[in-house]
């Protein structure tokens, strides 16, 4: 007996979807039927958030304020999970302090993108740099080699810490390349930073002692870089919670 059509596309392999009133096609579930775990499994998503997901997201019960900023700040990574791919805005900038859960979301969209069949990679900031540094050896192995032309070319790049790694000219000109090609090929870059920047700070910033760190995203990353990044994402600011893994750690 033969195989039966799938009920989505028919077996055309396609689906009509609706968005903003307008109809469209893309590519139906069925084609990517094992495709979905082997790009999940290439997208070096650390053990720690290879399950995260937006389901799991734990917001705050102790903190109505917190907890409504958190919701808030989800619905906006989800609505750009749901409209990607996006022309005009490709990525995604998470700013804020530590253990706010930026890289939990960071990494729920990269995963539910990655389910619809793009190719994405999680990177470390700092890791890597030193990547493409180890990839200027020639003895160093094709991995390290073709860690530069992932972060320039993979259909989602997400960068885990941007601006985590001290100042110098070779990083700043590196950094600049990956975001200027990211933001001219309009390519998706999910970004998160522990780092200040004046154009996402929130009236709740201004208190003394709120802040993780006054070195500003542009101080480390470059003026060049900072500008194409605000360019080409969604700036969102992390409300000020308390430490999630503090907070966990105290339950025990």
């Amino acid at each position: 007996m033969g195989e039966s059509a799938c009920p989505l596309c028919g077996g055309t392999g396609w689906k009509i979807v609706e968005r903003d009133e307008l109809s469209g096609a893309e590519r139906c579930p069925c084609q990517f039927a094992g495709r979905a775990q082997r790009l999940e499994e290439k997208a070096r998503i650390p053990e720690l958030y290879r399950g995260a997901s937006f389901e799991n997201f734990k917001l705050p019960d102790t903190n109505p304020v917190a907890r409504t900023g958190l919701a808030n700040v989800m619905l906006t990574v989800r609505s750009f999970v749901r409209e990607y791919p996006n022309d005009k805005r490709p990525g995604l900038l998470l700013i804020g302090e530590p253990g706010t859960g930026k890289t939990h979301l960071a990494v729920a969209a990269l995963r539910k993108l990655i389910e619809r069949g793009f190719e994405g990679y999680f990177f470390d900031y700092q890791t890597l740099l030193e990547r493409i540094r180890a990839g200027y050896d020639e003895a160093s192995h094709s991995s390290a080699r073709e860690a530069y032309n992932f972060a320039l070319e993979t259909d989602l790049l997400l960068l885990d810490d941007l601006g985590a790694h001290r100042v110098t000219d070779w990083v700043e000109d590196t950094v600049t390349a990956i975001i200027t090609h990211r933001c001219n090929q309009r390519k998706a870059l999910i970004a998160t930073t522990n780092l200040f920047d004046p154009d996402a700070e929130s009236p709740a910033d201004s208190g003394p002692g709120k802040l993780y760190s006054r070195t500003t995203l542009a101080e480390r990353i470059g003026a060049r870089a900072r500008s194409r990044l605000f360019e080409m994402c969604r700036v969102v600011r992390m409300p000020l919670v308390e430490d999630f893994r503090v907070r966990q750690s105290a339950r025990f």
